[in-house]
């Protein structure tokens, strides 16, 4: 059985508005990435406590955590990124998340990423620590212009890390940016690692429902069904735009996204809750 949710700040930043729609298209779970504008790397206990008493009466579960750890500069200092990393660790245990997504640092243009690979992989080993620690699995997003752009790069971090708090979320759109054809390059490698998705689908001028860009999403699922696996899929459909690194797309935007997907579960003959 394959689990549905979205990043529900795509549809607005109200929370109660977020459950709304979630209703409306019979989705009983969410990524949590923000609320009233605010990074849950940055929301406080009580904040987070009063998310997790809105989600339970409105019987909303939450699949992962959207934090922007790793989303900066590899050559920044790393140590004031672990406060918003323990508090992206304890949203995940107020929010009774499995996971957390994190990132493997943006590289200076031109270099030549081998220079860099030892401190990502310095860096990616202490937050999978901590994250085992905590209880939480890291799931590592193939975004552009990171260290783990690449299939190949991506594949490097897990075995270089080689641990079990540290697994893959799939962007089809992502690769597609970085130049490569996501189930055709990219899929054969990183499926030993792949736990959960991210749904977004692109064209040369842009993201535009699942399965009508060149992320080769319809092909993904069938291999997915075909393998057993039991996952998570999530809707980040990035159908408008807004300021800052959020991306948004408004309650008609992200009800066609939905549509779009679970038309595309129906056709590959997939159960999802």
């Amino acid at each position: 059985m394959w689990t549905l949710s979205g990043f529900a700040d795509e549809i607005s930043a109200d929370l109660d508005e977020q459950c709304d729609l979630l209703d409306t298209l019979g989705m009983r779970n969410l990524e949590f990435r923000s609320v009233d504008g605010i990074n849950v790397a940055d929301l406080t206990d009580e904040q987070l406590t009063a998310v997790k008493e809105t989600l339970d009466r409105r019987n909303i579960g939450v699949t992962c955590i959207g934090s922007p750890i790793g989303k900066s500069d590899v050559t920044a200092d790393f140590g004031e990124q672990l406060p918003r990393f323990e508090r992206s660790l304890r949203a995940a245990q107020v929010l009774q998340s499995p996971f957390v997504r994190v990132f493997s640092f943006f590289l200076p243009p031109g270099d030549d990423p081998a220079r860099h690979r030892d401190e990502v992989l310095r860096r990616m080993s202490r937050l999978a620590a901590g994250a085992e620690n905590a209880g939480v699995t890291l799931l590592h997003e193939n975004e552009t212009r990171v260290y783990g752009e690449t299939p190949e790069r991506c594949v490097d971090i897990f075995e270089g890390v080689g641990s079990a708090a540290l697994r893959a979320t799939w962007d089809p759109a992502n690769f597609v940016h970085a130049g490569f054809a996501p189930f055709t390059e990219a899929y054969p490698v990183i499926r030993p690692y792949l736990v959960h998705l991210q749904i977004k689908d692109c064209t040369d001028t842009g993201n535009v429902p699942a399965g009508q860009g060149g992320g080769q999403i319809p092909e993904t699922l069938a291999a997915l069904r075909d393998s057993g696996f039991d996952g998570v899929f999530s809707l980040e459909p990035h159908l408008s735009a807004r300021e800052g690194m959020i991306g948004f797309s408004g309650p008609e935007l992200f009800t066609t996204a939905a549509t779009a997907f679970t038309g595309l579960l129906h056709d590959a003959k997939a159960e999802w809750q």
